[in-house]
């Protein structure tokens, strides 16, 4: 069924422009397949099977968090006095004892909770099938137990079932049996996603684990794959301010098995120097920026409009519902820009505009789907929120975009739309299993807190 949106602040960010695309009294129709088939202003000259009047509200892409992990959403408040080594040993040392049910329906609230906030999109690192280990001298032995492939499987099945849009980021575990092993468990997972209805599993990944490995060519291995089986990687890297001599010997690794050229993204990307920014953007690698997460881990701060002024792309995300608390695109992009101009005293380092882009069409751009998704621009998927400037009312709009930025909470997000369908209204699913993840989810501390050591 088509769909006439009408009468709103329209915001398109728009591809190939600085500009954010701002269009007063804008509309846009979505056509029966749920894509966007014309934008304009004023009067529409059009009419579709369904009507939206959008006045006085803004009507902008749905979020895109470019580094995600889903399956933590039921673990928020762990390990709050930690780093991140020791954050990551009390949230997944609490999944170590999770079977792969509790993983589906982790995975399924987890993406119910993003597009309850307005994020559309997702690249999802799914909970590796090698359980975590703690880290000694910045790296893991690779000796933990596997669990079945099941394990992978039903985390991804979880975010198809909820309905959002999603990149699938697998581990590789490369230190588990031989290197045949390692790419024909890849290839399974790979294959099960692919299976999916493509207008939502976007594509598969890998979760880069060079950081962690302690196998000296995991970086090899994973290029390989990248080449083998036509996908991205993104890494978790150069994060914590542990071993940061240690982390930084790894750039290398990656360097030399020409990663870099192939589109490598570095998730976080915090402690580096200005060599390893330079080779990384000459190379032709990118950058996801987590500021809330880097802050609530006491990770540090990226060198973001370095990064920029060098030639990197960067996107954003929201990271793990588990160090975000609240799935907040606005107070993430907050954080960061106050980030960047408390670090740089210049105000002109980061500016509303370009973090709206970094959140929306930078991490298409960086996942390799803003072909798809992104921004409001024809052809692309109808995926946008409605958000009220009045519920609670912010004053005047002297500067609409900026204030879509600065001044939007989730309290004035009225309602989200996935292709063109409504997801959410004022929090509330319209997915048939939401009741049912919320209550899964909240049976599995009583489960799993005794094999932990936790009082529930």
């Amino acid at each position: 069924m088509s769909l006439l949106v009408t009468h709103a602040h329209l915001i398109t960010v728009p591809a190939g422009t600085d500009d954010p695309g701002y269009l007063p009294d804008g509309w846009m129709l979505v056509d029966d397949d749920g894509r966007i088939a014309a934008l304009g202003t004023g009067t529409p000259t059009v009419t579709a099977d369904h009507a939206l009047d959008a006045t006085g509200r803004f009507v902008a892409p749905g979020f895109v968090s470019s580094h995600s992990h889903l399956f933590t959403s039921g673990l928020r408040g762990l390990g709050v006095a930690d780093t991140l080594y020791g954050w990551c040993d009390a949230m997944l040392g609490t999944t170590a004892h999770m079977a792969p049910d509790d993983l589906y329906w982790a995975s399924l609230h987890g993406s119910l909770d993003f597009l309850a906030n307005g994020v559309t999109t997702a690249y999802n690192f799914t909970d590796p099938l090698q359980a975590w280990e703690p880290m000694i001298d910045g790296k893991r032995t690779g000796t933990a137990a596997m669990r079945e492939l099941e394990y992978h499987f039903r985390q991804a099945d979880g975010c198809r079932d909820a309905g959002i849009r999603f990149v699938d980021a697998i581990g590789m575990d490369a230190t588990v049996g031989t290197d045949d092993d390692v790419f024909d468990r890849f290839a399974t997972q790979v294959d099960h996603t692919r299976a999916m209805d493509p207008a939502f599993a976007l594509g598969s990944s890998i979760m880069g684990q060079v950081q962690w490995s302690p196998r000296p060519e995991a970086a090899e291995i994973e290029v390989a794959a990248m080449r083998r089986f036509g996908v991205t990687n993104q890494a978790h890297f150069l994060e914590s301010p542990e071993a940061v001599e240690h982390q930084q010997s790894k750039f290398a690794l990656y360097r030399d098995a020409g990663a870099l050229e192939l589109g490598l993204v570095f998730g976080h990307f915090i402690q580096t120097t200005p060599e390893i920014i330079a080779a990384a953007a000459a190379g032709g690698a990118a950058m996801s920026w987590q500021p809330a997460s880097n802050g609530r881990l006491a990770s540090g701060i990226a060198h973001v409009p370095e990064m920029i002024a060098a030639g990197m792309n960067v996107g954003m995300g929201l990271d793990d519902q588990a160090c975000t608390d609240v799935s907040d695109p606005w107070q993430n992009m907050r954080i960061g820009m106050y980030a960047q101009r408390a670090r740089t005293q210049d105000p002109l380092s980061m500016m509303p505009e370009r973090m709206l882009r970094l959140h929306t069409l930078g991490g298409a751009e960086i996942m390799g789907v803003a072909d798809r998704v992104g921004s409001l621009e024809v052809g692309k998927f109808a995926d946008f929120v409605v958000v009220d400037p009045r519920t609670p009312d912010i004053g005047p709009l002297w500067h609409p975009v900026r204030s879509y930025v600065l001044s939007m909470t989730p309290r004035n997000l009225t309602e989200v739309y996935v292709g063109g369908a409504l997801v959410n209204r004022s929090g509330v699913s319209t997915n048939p299993l939401a009741a049912e993840a919320t209550a899964k989810v909240h049976e599995v501390p009583a489960a799993v807190a005794p094999l932990r050591g936790h009082p529930h």
